[in-house]
């Protein structure tokens, strides 16, 4: 049986001595079940928030509020653009525990009610962004649990683990799960300080005549840690209409790294969010919890687009929009020109023979090196004498481009093997290695048509080639 107002207000005067009530209303948010909750006006015309847990697992959370909201010192609290409640003393109803807050004003938006644009969205992206710039020596000083990447992920996968040995979670969603935490790419993170609990109605509002709502004020600090960043924006997967304005204000208020996987974990996050409500049912053997996160997972399943969780790389347009852009993209084209000596590695008066019988010394060397230095195929910068020639351009294949202010030109269509970020992992993707061994294999069915130069032991040859290369450097240094 819920507790009256009037019961409740009764004990602010024992968390907090010399207070007088003059009053007491029901609070109309946080109606959970899992907490009585009430305002107490306060002679001062203040008005404080007490609620009392209702279970063992209520009254750990109030615990853990009560330690997060003391370690926001007023140091902390100045960084913030909004403000968070402040923890004035805990005391027992009965047997139950209880905590009083100040009572911090504004309104609540529904995250399917919350709309695009400026105004309510771009003050939550930025306010998320404040939060994960908190200094971590905040949380690790008040003893409360930090979190890296490889943690983070154990712990997802423990979850998954969990929740897939009850038997009521469909493949689909467990595979895709596993796969999830499989690839590395999406695990590659700077923790933050985070609340890790964030929900839509976290936030509280005003409304600003000129910009629309903005954030004044947020709740929910019992989740107070260090960790991934991606906990906080989960939620989002309920504001389809925000989601993509929250994550681009988010975004420019922040002065971290940018993550390419923050988007996908996020998702992650709340696809578990219904295997950890299946997992507590199924601790707590309730079944009628059980059928219904198990009735949620079905239907998650069932709405499930086929995307996978993966890491893609930023873009202006959107997800979709990058990826229509990828399929159009021609592969990375080769130079039929060395570029290697386009450096300042080297002199260029080193370029010139000083008599006669050096360049002609130089002749015959080129020669016999013929096969292992740079020329036209640009082989040996990629591999040496076991990369693949390759095919001989035609005229289509051809294209004039301006490179450092000379003239190139470009040719083929085989992949460019300079070291970058390891994508051999996600197939479909350029550079991946099923793409990489179609194109060598192209490479070595054309290796006949290439003819090498015979006659680079000509003096005048070798004479022409370095002040080819040298007009290159020349141009190149110029700018």
């Amino acid at each position: 049986m819920a507790r009256s107002p009037f019961t409740l207000v009764a004990a602010v005067t024992a968390a907090l001595p010399g207070a007088e009530v003059t009053g007491a209303r029901a609070l109309t948010s946080d109606g959970d079940g899992r907490f009585d909750s009430a305002v107490a006006t306060l002679a001062d015309g203040s008005e404080v928030v007490i609620r009392v847990a209702n279970d063992d697992a209520a009254a750990l959370e109030l615990a853990e509020e009560s330690l997060a909201l003391r370690a926001l010192t007023a140091g902390a609290r100045e960084m913030l653009p909004f403000r968070a409640p402040t923890a004035m003393g805990e005391t027992h109803v009965g047997e139950a525990r209880a905590l009083v807050t100040d009572l911090l004003p504004g309104f609540q938006i529904e995250a399917a009610h919350l709309p695009p644009g400026r105004g309510a969205a771009a003050s939550v992206g930025a306010s998320i962004a404040a939060v994960h710039a908190l200094p971590p020596s905040i949380v690790r000083a008040a003893g409360l649990g930090a979190r890296d990447a490889a943690t983070v992920r154990a712990e997802i996968e423990q979850v998954i683990d969990r929740a897939a040995a009850t038997g009521r979670v469909p493949s689909r969603l467990t595979g895709r799960w596993r796969q999830a935490v499989a690839d590395d790419g999406l695990w590659r993170f700077e923790t933050a300080v985070t609340l890790g609990g964030l929900q839509a109605l976290s936030f509280l509002y005003e409304d600003d005549p000129r910009e629309g709502p903005q954030v004044v004020g947020l709740l929910g600090w019992r989740g107070l840690t260090v960790g991934d960043p991606a906990e906080d924006l989960g939620w989002l997967s309920t504001a389809p209409d925000a989601a993509s304005d929250v994550h681009a204000a988010y975004t420019a208020a922040s002065s971290r790294a940018a993550d390419a996987a923050l988007r996908a974990r996020a998702r992650l996050h709340a696809e578990l969010d219904f295997a950890r409500w299946l997992v507590h049912g199924d601790e707590l053997r309730r079944p009628d919890i059980v059928a219904d996160a198990a009735a949620l997972l079905e239907s998650l399943s069932d709405g499930l687009r086929g995307d996978d969780l993966r890491v893609v790389a930023p873009y202006a347009g959107g997800v979709d929009s990058a990826l229509d852009v990828l399929d159009r993209t021609p592969h990375t084209a080769e130079s039929e020109i060395d570029t290697s000596m386009q450096t300042d590695a080297y002199r260029p008066e080193d370029l010139w023979p000083d008599d006669a019988d050096d360049t002609a010394a130089d002749g015959e060397g080129a020669g016999t090196a013929s096969a292992d230095e740079p020329t036209g195929d640009s082989s040996d910068s990629r591999g040496g004498d076991d990369a693949p020639a390759a095919p001989a351009p035609s005229a289509a294949e051809t294209v004039p481009v301006r490179e450092r202010g000379a003239a190139a030109t470009v040719t083929g269509s085989a992949s460019w093997d300079q070291p970058t970020q390891d994508l051999g992992e996600i197939s479909g993707v350029r550079g991946s290695s099923t793409l990489r061994a179609e194109a060598s294999g192209d490479a070595d069915a054309g290796t006949g048509a290439i003819t090498q130069p015979s006659d680079l032991d000509s003096a005048a040859e070798a004479q022409r080639a370095a002040r080819a290369a040298l007009q290159r450097w020349t141009s190149s240094d110029s700018e």
